[in-house]
């Protein structure tokens, strides 16, 4: 039986006059101090266009050929495969929207899981209006696609699959290896797109291995500045230009580079990546103790694979109660968490990867994320686990909503 805390509800405190107990690294990270040293010289010192042939031009050119350099290597690709888009959702849509087209003359068939990003499922959404087919593979109870109903949804029109590496929502992490192996034994030319935004700072990035001709990542999961992505293109894929106007990016992606965003990126992709196997061990026992103790409370599921999910990411249901109630109360402690994805925070709608799972539409609106990261200790989950529980007892008093055990 789940033991009740001495704890009362108040008096309340601003976050602003407590420390903030941030567990929401899934929606965006803070700068790593090496990442911030890294991009300063380029605000106002090694500010020329990229573009430009005088000096202050090739110094910033010189700056992105490195970048480039860097992340090829962590990708383990050719420099020539790496295009800089402006964010994740970005070189989403520049995957997606940009293939589709380039590559309608062979097919108008996509295949994609229920559970993608937003930046994935509207721009597929926008491909339907101009004349594509896309099948969307459900998930089982754990988030997970079944292959063989992947490999029954190809077709001889198909050109594009897309399947997202790790869930940014309830952290399952898909068998991408095997899911590429499917795709191949069609024995066809199709495209392989993985949105690995979630996972870069977790887990290998060589597309060799992975078995990918498209790939998503972007610096603000990574510790790195917002508004930068990356694109990984394999060479011989058709891409059209998502954004158009200079010849930036090999003609590939036009406008004047960010070449701080850029450089800020690369460090930052090269630090986690660096440091990823002593920062899970670190995470994963985080990880456990908080599943631990919430799974202590009455009437709380948890959500994604229990074990193939991502070493940082707690997603689950409190039954009774809705997320966003929760969150309010868990700020006046400090404590920043999130209902799902940050993309779509102030919208009413319940969570589409919980529905995707199986679970009741009452449920969806009951679920909440905490995401951890470089900032959270050990006495972090001591305390979230002491104000939640009595919050979570206090809302059920209140709600008009009782689901079953």
């Amino acid at each position: 039986m789940f033991k009740k805390e001495k704890i009362k509800l108040g008096p309340k405190i601003r976050p602003d006059r407590q420390k903030v107990r941030y567990f929401d690294h899934a929606a965006t990270t803070y700068l790593a101090p090496r990442v911030v040293k890294a991009m300063e010289p380029y605000w106002s010192e090694k500010f020329g266009n990229p573009s430009a042939l005088y000096a202050k031009g090739r110094e910033a050119k010189a700056a992105i050929d490195q970048a480039r350099a860097q992340v090829a290597q962590i990708f383990n690709c050719s420099p020539g495969e790496i295009i800089f888009e402006g964010s994740g959702t970005e070189s989403d849509n520049h995957a997606l929207i940009g293939t589709a087209l380039a590559n309608k003359a062979r097919g108008n068939h996509i295949i994609t899981s229920t559970i993608e990003h937003h930046a994935v499922l509207h721009a597929l959404g926008f491909l339907e209006t101009q004349g594509f087919e896309v099948t969307y593979l459900p998930v089982d109870r754990d988030g997970l696609i079944k292959l063989a109903e992947l490999e029954k949804a190809i077709r001889p029109e198909t050109i594009l699959v897309s399947i997202m590496l790790a869930n940014n929502e309830i952290g399952t992490v898909q068998p991408i290896k095997e899911i590429s192996a499917v795709i191949k034994s069609a024995g066809q030319p199709i495209m392989f797109h993985t949105d690995a935004c979630q996972a870069a700072g977790f887990y290998e990035l060589d597309v060799a291995s992975l078995g990918v001709d498209l790939m998503t990542v972007n610096g603000s999961k990574i510790y790195g500045p917002k508004g930068t992505g990356v694109l990984y293109v394999k060479k011989g894929t058709a891409i059209q230009p998502y954004i158009h106007g200079g010849g930036q990016e090999n003609g590939r992606r036009a406008g004047t580079e960010n070449v701080a965003g850029i450089v800020g990126l690369a460090t930052a992709l090269e630090l986690v990546q660096a440091e990823k196997e002593q920062e899970n061990e670190r995470l994963l026992k985080l990880r456990s103790k908080l599943i631990d103790g919430l799974l202590k409370i009455p009437k709380v599921v948890l959500n994604g694979h229990p074990e193939k999910r991502l070493p940082n990411n707690v997603n689950v249901t409190i039954k009774d109660i809705e997320g966003e109630a929760m969150l309010l109360h868990l700020d006046e402690y400090g404590i920043a968490a999130s209902t799902g994805s940050a993309c779509t925070s102030g919208s009413l709608e319940p969570s589409h990867v919980i529905l995707a799972l199986g679970h009741p539409y009452e449920m969806a609106h009951g679920s909440i994320r905490f995401s951890l990261g470089h900032s959270n200790t050990a006495a972090d989950i001591d305390f979230l686990l002491k104000v939640f529980p009595p919050i979570i007892e206090k809302l059920r008093a209140m709600s008009p909503v009782k689901l079953g055990e």
